[in-house]
């Protein structure tokens, strides 16, 4: 069943069964940022991760005229409109959300955790992402939860804008260091 999130735009619960359908857009996700590198790994993940504790949300892009009700003019409702709503299909999503749980170690409360969100760049700066998130804060409070947790890169300054506007706030870093691991130890 899906729900108008905007004019034109349907959110639908996703399925564990769309595995292959969530890696391809984790896969999109992160070669928009490091474009040169291979992201098969992204498989192992969602089969660890997706899970019915693990919400997944698509959205479709049924066209401008869309999110029309009943009342819709007869002549663009003919076979033969170039405008008419392209149907909602499990193989078309032009934006995902995925959200797991986590425990914020200070206070000791579960937590949703955003494992993905990404809007396809042709459908980017409509308010899909900010639209996804306050559909994500509703469900969050309704089950309960006192907040929600994200990680970003630090070079995304798109989505770092996005979430400092919608009052998300650093609680802390993410630090990783790489290893060499062709450098021998002493003996």
């Amino acid at each position: 069943m899906s729900k108008q999130l905007l004019p034109g735009y349907f959110i639908r619960r996703g399925s564990t069964l769309e595995r292959s359908l969530l890696v391809k857009f984790m896969q999109r996700s992160y070669q928009y940022l490091f474009p040169k590198q291979d992201f098969a790994h992204l498989a192992r993940t969602v089969e660890q991760y997706l899970s019915s504790d693990t919400p997944l949300w698509w959205v479709d892009f049924l066209g401008e005229q869309g999110g029309r009700g009943a009342g819709e003019d007869k002549e663009e409702n003919s076979s033969s409109s170039p405008h008419l709503p392209i149907p909602p299909s499990p193989h078309s999503p032009i934006a995902c959300l995925w959200v797991g749980n986590a425990i914020d170690q200070v206070r000791g409360d579960r937590h949703a955790h955003i494992f993905l969100l990404y809007v396809e760049p042709e459908h980017r700066r409509r308010g899909i992402g900010t639209a996804l998130l306050r559909y994500l804060e509703n469900w969050a409070t309704q089950r309960g939860d006192r907040q929600i947790g994200l990680q970003v890169f630090q070079s995304n300054q798109a989505a770092l804008n996005l979430y400092s506007q919608l009052g998300y706030e650093t609680q802390s870093l993410w630090m990783v260091k790489s290893l060499n691991s062709n450098k021998q130890t002493g003996a």
